[in-house]
Parts: C-alpha cells; sequence; structure tokens
C-alpha cells in the first residue's frame, strides 16, 4: 500500500496552520491556562503550545520560555508531530537525533522533553502541546495522561476553530445544509417516541419535545418558570441531584436512574431518565440532554406482582395455622405458583411438595415427602446456612437466615445442579414450627450475569481479550510461573503504516485489518498463549511458556512475519507491518506486571524508531 506523498500531505498541513489564524496572534487565555495548568502538574519549567510553520517552530502559548518562536529544524516538536502518539525523550544528551541540538547543548539546555500532536479533525498535526524540563526524567503513565487530556482539549478547541472556519464556506458548507440539518434535528427531537428535554444548569427547562410534555401534562405555558426540582418527587430528588452533582464534577459521563415526576394534574409518573452533560468552551456545564420513558405501567405491574407475592405468603401462614380445615384451598394455591413451594419441619423433613417443585428438582411428591431435604437437595453441603439457620431459629429464634432471599446451587435428582434463589419464613402451627420455603430457579439470570462479565473481559471488534482482561491474567500468569520456576514473555504489537490504511481506504477498511490480524496471532501461536487487544492498532501476546529469550524472540519474528504478508480486503490489497517489543520475565523476576507491560511497551517504541518492523528485547 502506497502512502500519500509527504510534501501534498505537508502542504495541505501548512495552508490549514494559516487559515486557521493562529500564528503570529496575540495570547489567548484559553491556551495560557493550559500551559500553567501543564507546567504545574508536570513541575517542569517550560510548557508550551508550539505551531509547527514551514521554516519556524511559533509559540501560541508559552510558560518558561520568554522567545516567541525557534527555527523548525531545531524544534523537538518538528519530530513529534509525525509520531502517532506522545513522544517522550527522558534524556536529550543521549539522544542521537538531539544531542548536538543548539537547544541543548546551549539555553534553555533541554534534557527532557514530552509532546503531545495537536490534531485537526482530519488527523494533521498542528503542533505539540510539550512540557520541558533542564534535567532528564521519566515521565510517568499518570503524567502522560494528564499530558494527552490537556493536549485533546487544545486540539479540541483547534478543531472548533476549524469547525468555523468550514463554517464561513472555507469547505463550502452551505446555509441550505445548515439549516437542513437544523430541521431533521427538530424533527427527530419532536417526533421521538422517548421524552426528550434540554435543561439549563440551574434546573430550568429550555426545550421540551411532544413526548414528555404528554408523560407530565404540562403544556410550554404551564412548565414556563419551574425548574425539574419543582416538578420531582421530594423523596426521589436527592437521588438525582446527587447523581447531577457527580456529573458536574466529572466524576462520571452520564447517570440513569428511575424516578417520579408530579404532573400538572398532580398525579404521579414514574420515568426512566438518562442524563447527558454538554459543555461551553470553557469546561462549563451548558446544558443538559434528559432521556425519559414512561415506566408507570410496569411500576404498577411489579407493585400488583409484589403485592401478590405477599398475599400468596400471607395466605400461606394464615391457612397453615387451620391447615385441617383449609387444606384443599391451601393445596390449590401452591400447586399453582411459579416456584416450587417446599414446607420442612424442625428436622428438615419435608412436608409438603408442590408441582413446580416436582418439575423443578424432578423428585416426584411421593418421593420427596419424608425425606431429608439436604440428602435431595445438597449432598455435598451447599443447603447447609439454611439447615443452620433453622437450628439457630429453633433454639434462640434468631431469623437472621430466615425471611430474606438468599442463593445456593440445588442437586435436582439426575445429579444436574441448577442455580436457585430461596426464601423462607417459619410458622407455627398447633405448637409446632413448619418452615416455608419458595425457590425459584434462576439459571437465565445467571447466564446473562456470566455473559456480562465475559463481554466486559473482551474486545468487541475482534473478539480478543481486552486490556483490563490482560490486566486480570497477568498477574495470575506471573505467580504460577514463579511457582513453576519458569519463564514467560509479553510481546507488545504496534502495527506500522495502520493509520495511512484507514485515511486512504476508510475505517471498514481498517476494522477488516484489526480483525485478520488478530486472526493471524490466534493462528501462529500456541493454544496455551494469549492475544489481547489493548486500543487502536495495539496488542500484546502472553507466551505462557518462554523457554528462552531466543525462543521467545523466534515466536516474535514469526508474528511480525505473520503481520506483514499481503492482506486482502474487500477487493483491496494493503500491506501493515509490525513494532514488536519483548520483555522476558523469569522465575525470579521482581517486576510487576504494570512493569512488565511498561517495558515491553518502550521495547517496542525502540523498534519504531530503529527504522519499525523489527523486534526490540527489553
Amino acid at each position: 500500500m502506497l502512502a500519500p506523498p509527504a510534501n501534498t500531505a505537508e502542504s495541505t498541513r501548512i495552508r490549514l496552520l494559516h487559515a486557521l489564524n493562529l500564528l503570529d496572534t496575540d495570547p489567548e487565555p484559553v491556551f495560557d491556562r493550559i500551559t500553567r495548568l501543564l507546567a504545574q502538574t508536570l513541575d517542569v519549567p517550560i510548557a508550551l503550545v508550539s505551531l509547527v510553520d514551514t521554516e519556524r517552530q511559533w509559540f501560541k502559548s508559552a510558560v518558561g520560555l520568554n522567545v516567541r518562536e525557534t527555527p523548525r529544524e531545531l524544534a523537538f516538536c518538528d519530530h513529534a508531530i509525525r509520531c502517532s502518539e506522545t513522544m517522550v525523550v527522558e534524556d536529550a544528551t543521549r539522544d542521537e537525533r538531539f544531542s548536538d541540538n543548539l537547544l541543548v547543548t546551549g539555553e534553555p539546555q533541554i534534557r527532557f522533553y514530552a509532546g503531545a500532536p495537536l490534531r485537526t479533525n482530519d488527523g494533521y498535526a498542528m503542533g505539540t502541546l510539550c512540557a520541558i524540563d533542564s534535567r532528564p526524567r521519566t515521565l510517568s503513565v499518570e503524567h502522560a495522561q494528564i499530558l494527552e487530556d490537556l493536549a485533546q482539549i487544545v486540539s479540541r478547541e483547534f478543531q472548533l476553530r476549524e469547525a468555523a472556519l468550514l463554517s464561513r464556506s472555507q469547505l463550502r458548507v452551505s446555509d441550505r445544509q445548515i439549516k437542513a440539518a437544523e430541521r431533521k434535528f427538530q424533527e427527530v427531537f419532536e417526533q421521538a417516541g422517548s421524552g426528550m428535554a434540554l435543561v439549563a444548569p440551574n434546573g430550568g427547562w429550555l426545550k421540551l419535545n411532544k413526548a414528555f410534555k404528554g408523560i407530565i401534562g404540562y403544556t410550554d405555558e404551564q412548565i414556563s418558570g419551574l425548574t425539574f426540582q419543582d416538578i420531582t418527587v421530594a423523596e426521589d430528588l436527592e437521588l438525582d441531584l446527587s447523581n447531577l452533582q457527580r456529573l458536574n464534577a466529572g466524576e462520571i459521563d452520564r447517570y440513569e436512574l428511575e424516578k417520579r415526576y408530579i404532573r400538572h394534574d398532580r398525579s404521579i409518573v414514574w420515568v426512566h431518565m438518562t442524563v447527558t452533560q454538554y459543555v461551553d468552551e470553557n469546561g462549563k456545564p451548558d446544558y443538559y440532554l434528559a432521556v425519559i420513558n414512561d415506566i408507570q405501567a410496569r411500576k404498577e405491574a411489579e407493585q400488583a406482582r409484589e403485592e401478590i407475592t405477599q398475599q400468596l405468603e400471607q395466605r400461606v401462614n394464615e391457612r397453615t395455622r387451620d391447615l385441617r380445615q383449609r387444606e384443599a384451598e391451601l393445596r390449590a394455591v401452591l400447586e399453582h405458583t411459579n416456584d416450587a413451594y417446599v414446607c420442612m419441619d424442625e428436622k428438615g423433613i419435608v412436608t409438603a411438595w408442590n408441582r413446580k417443585a416436582e418439575q423443578t428438582f424432578g423428585w416426584a411428591r411421593s418421593e420427596a415427602i419424608g425425606g431429608q431435604i439436604d440428602s435431595m437437595l445438597s449432598p455435598q453441603g451447599s443447603y447447609q446456612p439454611l439447615r443452620e439457620g433453622i437450628q439457630r431459629y429453633m433454639t434462640s429464634r434468631d431469623a437472621q437466615q430466615l425471611g430474606r432471599r438468599l442463593e445456593f446451587p440445588a442437586q435436582r435428582k439426575d445429579g444436574s445442579t441448577i442455580p436457585v434463589e430461596v426464601h423462607i419464613n417459619a410458622i407455627h402451627v398447633e405448637n409446632k414450627t413448619l418452615f416455608n420455603a419458595f425457590l425459584h430457579e434462576i439459571s437465565e439470570r445467571k447466564l446473562k450475569e456470566v455473559k456480562r462479565e465475559r463481554e466486559a473481559l473482551q474486545d468487541a471488534l475482534t473478539g480478543l481479550l481486552n486490556r483490563r482482561a490482560m490486566m486480570e491474567t497477568l498477574p495470575k500468569a506471573i505467580i504460577a510461573a514463579r511457582g513453576e520456576k519458569r519463564s514467560l514473555a509479553l510481546l507488545f504489537i504496534d502495527l506500522d503504516g495502520f493509520k495511512a490504511v484507514n485515511d486512504v481506504f476508510g475505517h471498514d477498511i481498517g476494522d477488516e485489518l484489526l480483525k485478520t490480524v488478530s486472526q493471524r496471532l490466534i493462528d501462529n501461536l500456541r493454544g496455551s498463549d494469549a492475544v489481547f487487544r489493548l486500543a487502536g492498532d495495539e496488542f500484546t501476546v502472553l507466551l505462557d511458556h518462554a523457554e528462552s529469550l531466543d525462543h521467545a524472540r523466534s515466536v516474535a519474528d514469526k508474528l511480525r512475519i505473520a503481520i506483514s504478508a499481503p492482506l486482502h480486503l474487500r477487493g483491496n490489497t494493503v500491506h501493515v507491518q509490525a513494532s514488536i517489543g519483548l520483555s522476558l520475565f523469569g522465575n525470579k523476576d521482581p517486576r510487576t506486571p504494570e512493569q512488565l507491560v511498561k517495558d515491553a511497551d518502550s521495547a517496542m517504541y525502540r523498534a519504531k524508531r530503529g527504522g519499525r518492523n523489527q523486534v526490540e528485547v527489553a
């Protein structure tokens, strides 16, 4: 695959830089705040917003530096804008690119440099947000994240100005298109089936759609002057305001809750609400978008079900007191409940066993009645906590284990095990104590929980394990390697040329490429090895049984060669390569999982700096 000519991309970048009207302009608070914050947070004497022009680098904002520009040929930032990620130079005197640079040998005697590219909407790097120190140092993961987050804020400001530039017809966006988009938004907002509202920071209503006004029963005139606090049921307001406070503090990016509104006619309606915050250019709350759905019918149904359940349990307790006269009626109620019903005496002997219990556990009524509940449902002892609870209740009337819902694995007659939820209570009949248990199979719920947990550890695009899975797997693998006195290896893989594929062929081809590369990694590894996708075009491979450094390197070269083979995607032939960092972990290695990952990552960057498409060992 051929990348676009460098001079074409550079000329486009320079034209866009000049069009943004940032060069040779007065300082602006929006940029000065960020450089001050960066210098203070990273404890560096110099922090810059640097713009790389044709022959110079010019500083839009500078802390600790009195000049406004330097020649481009001396600029560290000229190197940084060519990187896909943050460029870090820990000691410039030891870096062959900069050791004889006048800014290193002379003032300001640069030793440490960290620069994050500032990109436009199309990915062109206008310059960098950089931190500079006159002493060598290492950039921590936390400080790297802060630098990149602040660079994103500066990039966003550039992108907003770029959007403004485009809106002034630089890219021929016509008024007709804008108005059409506005009409479309208005149509979607107004015709949405869900209620939607734009809410001011003080809680006032800015705009309501038809569906939401239908939910709360207000017209625009009637709601004018009111806030969401005014029409929220008082008992629900504290939770709403607490979530809003966390949203404003940046702890969460959205929240969901169920609450009650007071309609215009004073009736109450339950709703499910999702709230998202939108901020202004200064990062302050501008307005909130609330999406509201009426769940009154569902709440009424839940209440009705709860009332039915409570009534059923009450009827069981009341009618058991007069078992002989009311036995037929009680049997009918219990036989048709959706839960398995089991009644036991104080010794755990079954005295009642309904049809649902037969279906759930496979024991016929005739087999169950008179038998021990333990031996039928829990021969391995998982039912023991309830048995102990029954005994404790009989001796001390301590009902801690009774009257609440518990989960345990129950064994069926055929030996299979199913998870159940049980609710048990005690009743007193003719000087005897009986225990009523309602058991409900929860296999489907457990499967959903397992599925959610599995999805949380899986990359949605490639199906590989994700970063979270890696950070859970790596500590266990290290413990096992130390215990078995063997070695393992971690490969950190970054694709060379992936961004160019995205730029030329689009993100759909880029996604297909990532999936194909993922399969190539799997096909060239053993079943005991693990592949993880961290983000973008970054992967890691855990070689669980690395026989030696040479063995690990040979596997890394095998993967590098496999990745480099041409890929045929949707009628296009594309090429990517891989820079791989290798970190070998011995059984006496004192490093933490985080250090192992960092070392492999650093080795990968050395591979990139060394010419790419190679393997470097940490």
